[in-house]
C-alpha cells in the first residue's frame, strides 16, 4: 500500500473521527487516502481554526484532536492553536504536508524547518523520513499527547514519502496506567490535614483530565474543606455545593483570595501553575502546600511543596480522606455568601448597554447545566471565569494558559460535533470575533446550531481595563465593527442586535431553538470593570 493509505490506517487505529484542516499540494496523498476513510475530514476556512478545533475535541474528549495543513504558510497557521493545545495540556496532534526531502536541505519554495519550529510549542515533534517508520511516529505521537501532562504533538509528512510504497501495519494501542500513590505520602498527607485549622482546596483541571471529580467532591464533602477551582476548572466542584468557593485566577484579591490569605494549608489538586501563579495566592510565601497530582510538581519559589502525593489522583483522594481527621465546617462560608450576592445583584438590571453581569446571568438562566459554553479571550473572559456557575466539568470552557483570542467560535464548532445534543455557545469580544469569524461559514456548511454572543464595546476592552487601571488612560485599544447582524446573514446566519437590555435573555432563548448558526451582538458596558478594579482592592475578609 501507499505510505499516506498505511498513515491513514494508523489513525483509524488510534481512533481518530474528525481531522480539521486545510488541504494543499502537499498533503494530496494523505487526502486521497481520507477518501476511503471513515475519519471525517472538516474543511475549515483557516488553519488556525482548525488548531483550535482540534483543542476544544482534545479538552472535550480527553483524546488527542487532530488538525492538518500543508507545508509553510500553512503549517505556520496551526502554531497559534497547537501551543494553545499545548500549554492548557488538551492532548492533540498536529500534521502538515512538507516538501520533497530532496528539497529539505536548502533554500526552497515554502520550505521550514518544521519539525524544529513545533519544537517549541508541543511535547514531541517529529519528521518522517522513511516509509517504514509511519507506524512508530504514528504511535509515539498520540502516545505522548495522552501522556500526563497532556499536551500537542507534531508530524511533518513529506510528499514524496507519502507517495511510497510500504509493508507494514499500525501498532496495537496499549494505555498506561497511574500509579498507585505511595502509602507514607498519604499518610504524610493525611498528617497534614489533620492539623491544619483552616484549609483551603485548590483544584485545577489536572482533576477533570484525571476523571476525578467525583472523588474530589466526596473528599471535600469527607473532610469539610471549601473548594477553590482554576478557570479552566470550573464545574469541577459544582457551584451549587455549599464547599464551592468559585473561581479563582482574577489576579486581584478576590473573595476566594481572601480565603487563600487566611488558610494555613492550601491543598492543590491537579493544579497546573500556568494558570495561576502561585505568586498571586502565596506572594509571602506563608501557606503551606499539599500536592496531590498525577505528575510531581513543578519547581517555583512560591511553590515550595510541604507535602506531595504522585499517582492516581482519585485513589490519592480516597485514601487520603480515609486517614485525615475533617475540619471545622463553614468557617469560609462567608466567602461564598459575598460572591453569591454579587452574582445576583444586577440579575434584574435594565441599564443599556448591558453590564457584564446581566449578560452571564441571562446566559446562565437560558442554559441547562449540560451546555457548554466557549469563552473567548478579553475582559468578558474574566466575568465568565469570575460569575458563570457551572455545575458540571467541561461545561465552560476557558483558554487561560496560553490565553489565546479566537478559540471560541472554532471551539463552538467542535463542541457540537461532539455533544449536539447541547446547546453551545461561544462567548466572545468583538476583538476575538473577527480573528476566527470565517469558521461561520464552517457551522454552516456543516448544518450545526451554534450560538454566538459578540459582547460589543467596540475595542479590545481588557487592554483598556489596564490600561485605565494602571495609567489612567486608554491607549489605541478602539476600533469600529461591521454591522454583525449583516455579516452573520452574508454566511446564510441569523443575526441578531440587542437594543434594550430586556430583550437579551429571550433572543438567546429564541437562538437557542433555530437550527443553524445564530449571532447576537450586545452592546456591552465596561465601565462596570474599572468598578470590579476599585471593588477588589477594597475588599477586607469577612471571616
Amino acid at each position: 500500500m501507499k505510505a499516506a493509505e498505511l498513515f491513514v490506517r494508523c489513525l483509524e487505529q488510534e481512533g481518530v473521527e474528525y481531522i480539521f484542516g486545510v488541504p494543499g499540494e502537499e498533503n494530496l496523498d494523505v487526502m486521497d487516502a481520507l477518501l476511503d476513510s471513515k475519519i471525517q475530514f472538516i474543511v475549515t476556512r483557516h488553519e488556525q481554526g482548525a488548531a483550535f478545533m482540534a483543542d476544544v475535541y482534545g479538552r472535550l474528549t480527553g483524546r488527542p484532536g487532530v488538525c492538518l495543513s500543508t507545508l509553510g504558510p500553512g503549517a505556520t497557521n496551526l502554531i497559534t492553536g497547537v501551543a494553545d493545545a499545548n500549554m492548557d495540556h488538551a492532548p492533540l496532534v498536529a500534521i502538515a504536508g512538507q516538501a520533497d526531502t530532496e528539497r529539505l536541505h536548502k533554500e526552497s519554495h515554502q520550505v521550514l524547518k518544521l519539525d524544529q519550529i513545533f519544537q517549541h510549542v508541543t511535547k514531541y515533534s517529529a519528521q518522517i523520513l522513511s516509509p517504514n517508520v509511519i507506524n512508530e511516529v504514528v504511535r509515539k505521537a498520540f502516545k505522548i499527547a495522552m501522556t500526563e501532562k497532556k499536551g500537542a504533538t507534531f508530524i511533518e509528512f513529506p510528499e514524496n514519502i507519502a507517495s511510497l510504497n510500504v509493508d507494514a501495519a499500525p501498532l496495537p494501542i496499549k494505555h498506561s496506567h497511574l500509579s498507585e500513590p505511595d502509602s507514607d505520602r498519604v499518610r504524610a498527607a493525611a498528617e497534614l490535614i489533620s492539623q491544619a485549622k483552616l484549609p483551603i482546596i485548590l483544584a485545577g483541571n489536572g482533576v477533570i483530565r484525571a476523571n476525578a471529580c467525583e472523588q474530589l467532591v466526596k473528599f471535600a464533602e469527607a473532610l469539610n474543606i471549601p473548594v477553590a477551582n482554576t478557570f479552566m476548572a470550573k464545574g469541577v466542584m459544582p457551584f451549587h455545593h455549599s464547599l464551592a468557593l468559585g473561581s479563582v485566577g482574577l489576579q486581584a484579591h478576590d473573595y476566594a483570595n481572601v480565603g487563600f490569605t487566611k488558610a494555613d494549608l492550601v491543598i492543590c489538586i491537579g493544579y497546573d501553575l500556568v494558570e495561576y501563579h502561585p505568586r498571586l495566592w502565596n506572594p509571602l510565601l506563608q501557606n503551606k502546600i499539599l500536592h496531590i497530582d498525577t505528575v510531581s510538581s513543578d519547581v517555583d519559589a512560591h511553590y515550595p511543596v510541604t507535602t506531595g502525593v504522585v499517582g492516581n489522583i482519585a485513589h490519592s483522594l480516597d485514601r487520603i480522606a480515609l486517614q485525615a481527621k475533617p475540619c471545622e465546617a463553614g468557617l469560609m462560608r462567608p466567602l461564598r455568601d459575598a460572591l453569591i450576592k454579587e452574582m445576583k445583584a444586577h440579575s434584574h438590571d435594565t441599564e443599556f448597554p448591558v453590564k457584564p453581569q446581566k449578560i452571564i446571568w441571562d446566559l446562565r438562566t437560558a442554559l441547562d447545566s449540560e451546555d457548554i459554553v466557549i469563552t473567548d479571550v478579553g475582559a468578558h473572559k474574566m466575568w465568565m471565569a469570575r460569575m458563570y456557575r457551572c455545575d458540571l466539568p467541561n461545561t465552560c470552557i476557558i483558554s487561560n494558559g496560553f490565553a489565546s483570542m479566537g478559540i471560541a467560535v472554532p471551539g463552538a464548532i467542535a463542541a457540537k460535533l461532539i455533544h449536539p445534543e447541547r446547546n453551545i455557545v461561544a462567548v466572545t469580544g468583538d476583538g476575538g470575533f473577527l480573528m476566527n469569524s470565517q469558521e461561520i461559514e464552517t457551522a454552516v456548511r456543516l448544518k450545526l446550531s451554534i450560538v454566538i454572543i459578540i459582547w460589543n464595546d467596540n475595542g479590545y476592552g481588557l487592554i483598556e481595563w489596564k490600561q485605565m487601571s494602571q495609567f489612567n488612560r486608554p491607549s489605541h485599544v478602539s476600533f469600529t465593527n461591521p454591522d454583525f447582524v449583516k455579516y452573520a446573514e452574508s454566511f446564510g446566519a441569523k443575526g441578531y442586535r440587542i437594543e434594550k437590555t430586556g430583550d437579551l435573555l429571550p433572543t438567546i432563548a429564541a437562538a437557542l431553538k433555530n437550527d443553524t448558526v445564530s449571532i447576537i451582538d450586545c452592546p456591552v458596558d465596561y465601565s462596570e470593570n474599572l468598578k470590579l478594579t476599585e471593588q477588589l482592592g477594597e475588599m477586607i475578609c469577612p471571616i
